[in-house]
């Protein structure tokens, strides 16, 4: 059994679609796992269709009619005869969605978002499904609601690994193509449930882990794990061995091609993880396993944006002691601030950290009644793994003023802004 997983770059368009058909057919030697994230930027737009929902109700249908068009283009120019069945059960999906949208009374935002975004992987597998078969590739469609469980953290879940286990086993085909979502879940009500944005990689990992996968690749338009987001930092390098530590480093440090619960699962099972490009997949890519911590060696750099810096000391400038700092580290929890980076002093406490669900008010409004608080709206977070002088020196040139500093033995980071 292996495991594939395409994202929504590599299923963007027809072509993408006709592609994935390429690759699966050229290397469907044993049983197969193919999990599918939404198409291009379709998560995008249903993250949209949420604001629309809490705020101006009265563009849902324009903006629905827009994501309903997008699929059927992509029908139009991917099949030569017409679909009216693959069609009619597309249509089903938004009905329930609308049906959704009436019956909800639901007014907490992460609740409202999961049950939404994840049609975005319904609509790309049901399509994705149909063409398959159309093109002479039996294979089972299955909903990873149904399989994968969660409880009830909306919009970053936590997994039910011994229930999630069962029931894969249980739904995926042993001898066919079984085709699935990444990213969406369920808790144990039926509520739809997501592993956290661009968590289909994790949803490859899942199912690898519970299949004793021979391998799991994930298929992305880059040619691997370079030492830098191209766009960002320039020249690049390909990482063509990477360990399964190291990687789980870069990921906790935000590299962008790897989800960070990814690597974890199929570090215990020793399960070869390959990140390949759709667009030249006779490359080999990058390797994660066992071995070298990076091949070849070189600096790897991350850059995280649109955080958050608070500074915050007490109001008497007495010390700030464990209780303090537990106390701060209790509210960033109670607010769902996704902590980043740490660094106290015997009166001062810095935290940088992702306003992901828009409650920094709240928290600061709390802080306040306690301590000073000091604010760095959208700061940058730079993170150099194996740094050297030169490495530092090329975030430096960029000419951003730095508000904290940190070192370890192998890591450099630095909040900009």
């Amino acid at each position: 059994m292996r495991v594939y997983k395409f994202g929504g770059a590599s299923v963007k368009d027809a072509e993408g679609v006709k592609s994935l058909g390429k690759i699966v057919q050229s290397n469907f030697e044993s049983p197969l796992v193919v999990v599918v994230s939404a198409m291009g930027k379709m998560t995008n737009a249903f993250e949209e269709i949420t604001n629309l929902y809490f705020g101006k109700q009265d563009r849902l249908d324009k903006a629905l009619d827009k994501i309903r068009n997008y699929h059927l283009e992509v029908i139009d120019k991917l099949f030569l005869a017409s679909q009216d069945n693959l069609i009619e059960q597309l249509e089903e999906l938004f009905s329930d969605l609308k049906l959704f949208f009436r019956g909800n009374f639901h007014q907490n935002r992460a609740f409202v978002y999961d049950q939404i975004v994840v049609y975005g992987e319904l609509l790309c597998t049901k399509i994705i499904h149909h063409y398959l078969n159309s093109i002479g590739l039996d294979n089972v469609l299955i909903d990873s609601r149904k399989c994968i469980k969660t409880d009830s953290y909306f919009r970053d879940a936590n997994l039910n690994w011994q229930l999630t286990i069962e029931l894969i086993k249980k739904f995926v085909h042993p001898k066919k193509v079984t085709l699935a979502q990444g990213f969406i879940a369920s808790d144990l009500a039926g509520n739809s449930t997501t592993l956290g944005r661009e968590g289909s990689d994790y949803t490859a990992a899942i199912f690898g882990y519970a299949l004793d996968a021979q391998s799991v690749t994930v298929w992305k338009d880059v040619r691997g794990i370079m030492n830098g987001n191209p766009k960002i930092f320039d020249p690049t390098v390909l990482l063509k061995r990477v360990s399964y530590r190291e990687a789980i480093e870069l990921a906790y440090y935000g590299a962008s091609v790897i989800h960070p619960k990814t690597i974890q699962p199929v570090q215990r099972k020793k399960i070869p993880f390959f990140v390949r490009s759709f667009q030249e997949p006779h490359i080999t890519g990058t390797k994660i396993g066992l071995g070298h911590k990076l091949k070849p060696k070189v600096s790897c750099f991350i850059k995280k944006e649109n955080l958050v810096l608070l500074k915050i000391s007490t109001l008497d400038f007495s010390f700030l002691i464990e209780k303090n700092i537990s106390e701060v580290f209790a509210l960033l929890d109670r607010y769902q601030m996704r902590v980043e980076l740490t660094q106290n002093s015997a009166i001062s406490f810095s935290v940088c950290f992702s306003n992901k669900y828009r409650r920094l008010i709240e928290l600061i409004s709390v802080l306040k009644k306690k301590f000073k608080v000091v604010v760095y709206r959208d700061v940058m977070l730079y993170t150099i793994r194996h740094f050297d002088q030169q490495a530092i020196d090329r975030i430096s040139k960029n000419g951003k003023r730095v508000l904290l500093e940190q070192r370890t033995l192998e890591t450099a980071q630095f909040v900009c802004i």
